[in-house]
C-alpha cells in the first residue's frame, strides 16, 4: 500500500506496505516503520526455517519415506540388475510379491557398460509397502540386486490446486489496522474501528463461490473516496499508461466508477470476469506473500472493502478500497497485463521461500511500481503509483533512476521503504515483460511444471508423463482449430 499525498500544505509521508501481504506485528509498529512485501516474504522464509511452510518427508533409517498412511509407506527405490540373465529381475519380482508391495511407477535406464553388448539396467520404482516390513523388504532386495538405495523426494510447499483451495489462503498474522497501529489515523476513533472490523468480518466469513458481499458505504466514506478520486483523476491523462486509461474509462461507463459512489466488488468482479477472466475475492487485510501470489495463479485478486480514515484521505498505512479499485482494477481489465499478473502467481506455486521473496520483489517493482514505454514516453502502470498522487508525480519526474526491466536484476533490487523508490524499472511492453518473466520462471527449481485450466479454474501439476500427454492433446486440438481458421482465411 502506498502513501497518498497532496502537494502544498499536506505533509508527505513515506510509502507504506504495498498490496496485501502480511507483516510481523512488532516490526510494523516499531519506530513507525512499515515493512515492504519483500521484507515480509523474507521474514516468512526466516521464520519458517529451511524446511518451508509444509512438512518435509519423514525419514526412517536409511529409507526416504515421503508419505505414510494406515501403516503403509510410499517410497522410491533405486537398484541395478544385469540384463545378461533374467534371474535377478524375476527374484526382485518375487520379493515385491512376497511383501505385497504395491507398484505405483517403474522406469529403467542403462547404467554402465560391462562388456560389448552387455550392460546393467538401473531401475527406479515408486512403491507402497507395509511400514513394519520396510527394513526387511530393503534388505531382501539387497540380496538379489546391486546398489540398492532409496531416493528422497523433494516435497514442494503446499499450494492450492483447486480454486476452492483459496479458502485456505487467508492467513493473516497481523494487519495495519487501527486496533494495532498507533500511527493509524483511525487509532483514536472507536467508531471507525468498529466500522472497519464489521467490513473485515464480511471477508472472514466469505467462502469461494459465495456471492460477493455488498457494503453500504456511509456519506463520510463516499466523501473520502471523492477527494481521492478527484485528485488522482486529474493527473491520470498525463501520467498513466494507455491500458490503465482505457480500463478506467470502461469502468466509469459500465461499473459506475465516479466521484459519487464507491464501486461494489460484485459489479467490478463481473466486469473483470468478462474482460480478462479475473475475479475478485474479499480479504480482511494483509496476506502472506505466498498466499497472495497463489491467488493470482487462479486469476483471483484478493481485494479489501474498507476505506481509509476521513482525517487523512491522501494517506493510508494499509491497503484499502481506494488502492484496490483505483490502482489495481483498471490494469486487470487489460488482457496482456492480466496474463502477466497470472504468470507471477503460477511461478510462485510450490516455489521455495527464497524464490517467493524474489517473486515478491518482482511483483513490487512491476505490478505495484512498474513503468512502461509508450509512444516514446514513460508512463505508469503500477498500482502503488496510480493510487498515490505524490509518488506518481515523483516517479515520472527527472529525479529517480530508470532501469530496463530485467527479472534477474529486478528480483534482487533493494526496496526503499522509508521514502519513494530511488530506482524504477521500465518495461518495453507487457508482452516483452511477460516473455522475460516466463524465462525467469523456468529457472525456478521445482520438480514439476504447473498449468492453469481455464475451464475448471484449477491448476494442473504436470509431474507424470500421462498428464503431460493429456496437456499436449489439448494443445494439438487448439492448433487444429487455428490451422483451420488460417485455411479459411486463405481461401476467402
Amino acid at each position: 500500500m502506498k502513501t497518498y499525498s497532496l502537494p502544498g500544505p499536506v505533509t508527505e509521508k513515506p510509502p507504506a506496505q504495498s498490496g496485501h501481504m502480511k507483516t510481523d506485528g512488532a516490526a510494523q509498529i516499531l519506530g513507525g516503520r512499515k515493512q515492504s512485501l519483500i521484507e515480509d516474504a523474507r521474514r516468512e522464509r526466516i521464520g519458517s526455517g529451511s524446511a518451508g511452510p509444509s512438512p518435509g518427508p519423514s525419514r526412517f533409517g536409511d529409507g526416504s519415506v515421503f508419505e505414510e498412511k494406515d501403516g503403509r509407506v510410499t517410497l522410491n527405490v533405486l537398484f541395478a540388475l544385469s540384463n545378461e540373465k533374467n534371474s535377478g529381475f524375476f527374484q526382485t519380482g518375487k520379493i515385491f510379491e512376497t511383501f505385497e508391495v504395491k507398484l505405483l511407477h517403474m522406469e529403467s535406464r542403462p547404467r554402465k557398460k560391462l562388456k560389448e553388448g552387455v550392460s546393467d539396467l538401473e531401475f527406479l520404482m515408486r512403491c507402497e509397502v507395509q511400514r513394519l516390513d520396510l527394513d526387511v523388504f530393503i534388505n531382501s532386495l539387497k540380496r538379489v540386486a546391486d546398489d540398492v538405495r532409496t531416493v528422497p523426494e523433494e516435497k514442494a510447499p503446499w499450494f492450492p490446486q483447486q480454486i476452492k483451495d483459496l479458502d485456505r489462503c487467508n492467513m493473516l498474522i497481523t494487519k495495519f489496522d487501527p486496533d494495532l497501529d498507533c500511527d493509524h489515523p483511525g487509532y483514536n476513533d472507536s467508531e471507525y474501528r468498529k466500522r472497519r472490523a464489521a467490513i473485515s468480518e464480511l471477508a472472514f466469513r466469505y467462502k469461494q463461490g459465495d456471492p460477493l458481499p455488498t457494503v453500504e458505504y456511509t456519506a463520510e466514506e463516499i466523501s473520502t473516496w471523492r477527494k481521492v478520486y478527484q485528485q488522482l483523476r486529474s493527473i491520470y491523462p498525463r501520467l498513466a499508461c494507455r491500458q490503465f486509461l482505457d480500463g478506467l474509462q470502461q469502468l466509469e461507463k459500465e461499473c459506475g466508477y465516479g466521484e459519487d459512489r464507491i464501486p461494489q466488488l460484485r459489479d467490478v468482479s463481473a466486469f473483470l470476469k468478462e474482460k480478462t477472466g479475473f475475479q475478485l475475492r474479499p480479504v480482511a487485510g494483509l496476506l502472506s506473500a505466498r498466499d497472495f501470489l497463489a491467488s493470482l495463479a487462479f486469476r483471483v485478486f484478493q481485494c479489501t472493502q474498507y476505506i481509509r480514515h476521513s482525517s487523512s484521505p491522501m494517506h493510508s498505512p494499509e491497503p484499502d478500497c481506494c488502492h484496490e479499485l483505483l490502482g489495481h482494477i483498471p490494469m486487470l481489465a487489460d488482457k496482456e497485463f492480466a496474463q502477466f499478473s497470472q504468470e507471477i502467481g503460477l511461478a510462485s506455486l510450490g516455489a521455495s521461500d527464497e524464490e517467493i521473496e524474489k517473486l515478491s520483489t518482482l511483483y513490487w517493482f512491476t505490478v505495484e511500481f512498474g513503468l512502461c514505454k509508450q509512444n516514446g514516453e514513460v508512463k505508469a502502470y503500477g498500482a502503488g503509483l496510480l493510487s498515490s498522487y505524490g509518488e506518481l508525480v515523483y516517479a515520472l519526474s527527472n529525479e529517480p533512476e530508470y532501469r530496463l526491466f530485467n527479472p534477474e536484476e529486478t528480483a534482487v533490487q533493494p526496496y526503499q521503504d522509508q521514502t519513494y523508490q530511488s530506482v524504477y524499472f521500465v518495461s518495453e511492453s507487457f508482452e516483452d515483460a511477460k516473455m522475460k518473466l516466463r524465462k525467469y520462471s523456468a529457472s525456478i527449481k521445482r520438480p514439476f511444471v504447473v498449468r492453469y485450466d481455464p475451464f475448471t479454474c484449477n491448476v494442473e501439476v504436470l509431474d507424470q508423463p500421462s498428464k503431460i500427454q493429456s496437456a499436449l492433446s489439448k494443445v494439438r486440438e487448439d492448433l487444429k482449430t487455428l490451422h483451420s481458421a488460417l485455411e479459411k482465411l486463405a481461401s476467402s
